[in-house]
């Protein structure tokens, strides 16, 4: 995590304001879960990437929360952001994917605190009818393994980086939040049956790109929601020898709570906003079956083990 986040008040914003008046922007408006947030961008690329991640709002809905890229040299790379009206000055972002978080954070900020659905920073899938989410720090191989996944023929892709949950008196509901996935460069070769999707990227300066993986996987293999029935967490730990472990709900919330909910892009950590979160993963953990799979080794090693536990599992 590179960036840090500032809050800021109602008279800041409107200062922000006074100093971009006269910018032509680019703006575009996502439609994430039912929130619309709207990019104004100078740089059309950014646009570009934007619209084809997220699925696209009616113009003649009036954004939730407002995003401003700006380049400023005389300042640090930051997040000035004004929790009332969800206004976020994203300073000096040359990477789309923290772009991509930050507009997330912010629809999850809003829909936790007006709609009790929550965010979870993590992939999800639908595995012959039952959900199944990796959850993890970055570079553990989330993605990599959700992918490695979503090769089943009963695999349905929702999302393969952030998600949200309802909970009611049944099966957690998981609800993906992106159009396209935003993908790593090196996932062809991991992974053959992904080249061709990447010989057809245009990738940007973290050489990531996004991508319609339907282009490869077929048109019915992402799903918009699963209940969800199993919790995998991710690490990556070469002092512990033991690949796969069952984790009770207490020892999975403090893994969760010791990186940070897994979740770098929090626009708001104020006691209030972490005791939702406690409330909420503390009883997400106690409806699923939760294991710990170490991903020391080979991405295809660590994908046997994964799919042996789901079927274990499902069994």
């Amino acid at each position: 995590m590179s960036y840090k986040v500032t809050l800021i008040s109602p008279e800041d914003k409107d200062a922000m304001y006074e100093k971009v008046r006269g910018t032509n922007f680019f703006s575009t408006k996502a439609d994430i879960h039912g929130i619309c947030v709207k990019l104004y961008t100078c740089d059309q690329a950014t646009k570009i990437m934007w619209e084809d991640n997220f699925y696209a709002m009616s113009d003649h809905v009036r954004s939730h929360a407002r995003m401003y890229c700006l380049e400023d040299p005389s300042r640090t790379l930051e997040v000035l952001y004004e929790p009332l009206t969800k206004t976020a000055f994203l300073i000096n972002f040359d990477y789309y994917g923290w772009i991509k978080s930050v507009a997330l954070a912010m629809a999850g900020d809003i829909l936790e605190d007006e709609h009790n659905i929550h965010s979870v920073h993590g992939a999800a899938l639908d595995v012959d009818g039952s959900g199944a989410t990796l959850i993890a720090p970055s570079r553990t191989g989330k993605t990599t393994q959700s992918w490695g996944l979503l090769r089943m023929r009963e695999a349905r892709l929702v999302t393969d980086d952030w998600y949200f949950v309802r909970l009611s008196d049944r099966r957690p509901l998981a609800f993906g939040s992106e159009k396209n996935c935003y993908i790593d460069s090196d996932i062809g070769e991991i992974w053959n049956e992904y080249q061709p999707l990447v010989d057809k990227a245009t990738f940007d300066n973290r050489q990531r790109a996004i991508v319609d993986v339907r282009w490869v996987s077929g048109p019915g293999s992402v799903t918009p929601m699963t209940s969800m029935h199993h919790i995998i967490f991710l690490k990556r730990d070469h002092d512990d020898p033991e690949p796969v472990r069952e984790m009770d709900a207490d020892e999975a919330w403090e893994y969760l709570r010791d990186n940070d909910l897994c979740n770098p892009h929090q626009m708001m950590r104020d006691e209030r906003k972490l005791a939702i979160r406690e409330r909420f993963f503390r009883a997400y953990l106690k409806e699923c079956p939760v294991h710990m799979v170490n991903t020391i080794k080979p991405p295809q090693e660590t994908q046997a083990i994964i799919r042996r536990l789901l079927l274990s599992c499902h069994d």
